[in-house]
């Protein structure tokens, strides 16, 4: 009797600016992994919602706060950040072109077609680490969700993200009063005592359990004025 092949099937796989993206497919699952390491499938999206959710209701009640969501994925955070009409603005950056293709005309569009066409929307393709340090663009909100966490970057570019200097960079693009939030796939009391040291304020960790394993989690701190 033939047994069912249960492997992933890869629906895509593109050399980028930043090394190899694949877009899969398990099952009922899209998976995207980026130079051999898993970095998220549509299975939940609830610690990506909370997220946006999290840094919203760490701000202080301004009218319609302009987020700045650092990375597009499987597009929970954008999606999510689209079906509350309290948020203004909604920029993300995104590096990979073929994450951006797969949402424009691919098989994640279904997941974010509503939130593509949002007038609040705007997609800006670029890197993350890059735009902090050159934008000069302000927001009330900077939601980062492109590693796997502070100690678990995709590249090494990443890891000066997560440093004091880089820390810096986030805060620059804050307006005063403004929320950092940060996706991580289990929660690290060294980058809680980073974020301080940078002169976060109100900085917290707010964890959502999984099946298996440690807890994800959304690091929290506002920029001070």
């Amino acid at each position: 009797m033939a047994v069912p092949d249960d492997s992933p099937l890869v629906l895509d796989r593109r050399e980028g600016p930043y090394g190899e993206v694949v877009l899969r497919r398990h099952g009922a699952l899209l998976q995207i992994i980026a130079n051999g390491c898993f970095l998220m499938d549509t299975s939940d999206g609830r610690s990506e919602r909370l997220l946006v959710d999290a840094a919203y209701d760490a701000l202080d009640g301004r009218p319609a706060p302009a987020v700045l969501i650092g990375g597009l994925g499987v597009g929970f955070s954008l999606a999510h950040a689209s079906d509350d009409p309290r948020w203004g603005r909604i920029v993300v950056v995104e590096r990979e072109p073929a994450v951006v293709d797969w949402h424009r005309s691919g098989p994640l569009s279904g997941l974010t077609s509503a939130a593509l066409e949002d007038p609040r929307t705007e997609i800006v393709g670029a890197d993350l680490v890059r735009y902090v340090n050159e934008t000069s663009d302000t927001f009330d909100a900077l939601c980062l969700d492109i590693d796997n966490g502070p100690g678990w970057t995709v590249t090494e570019d990443n890891e000066s993200l997560y440093s004091p200097a880089g820390l810096a960079a986030c805060a620059r693009v804050l307006r005063p009063g403004g929320v950092l939030a940060v996706w991580s796939a289990q929660p690290s009391p060294e980058f809680e005592g980073t974020m301080r040291n940078a002169g976060f304020r109100r900085v917290r960790t707010e964890e959502v359990p999984v099946a298996r394993g440690v807890p994800d989690a959304v690091h929290l701190g506002v920029r001070p004025g």
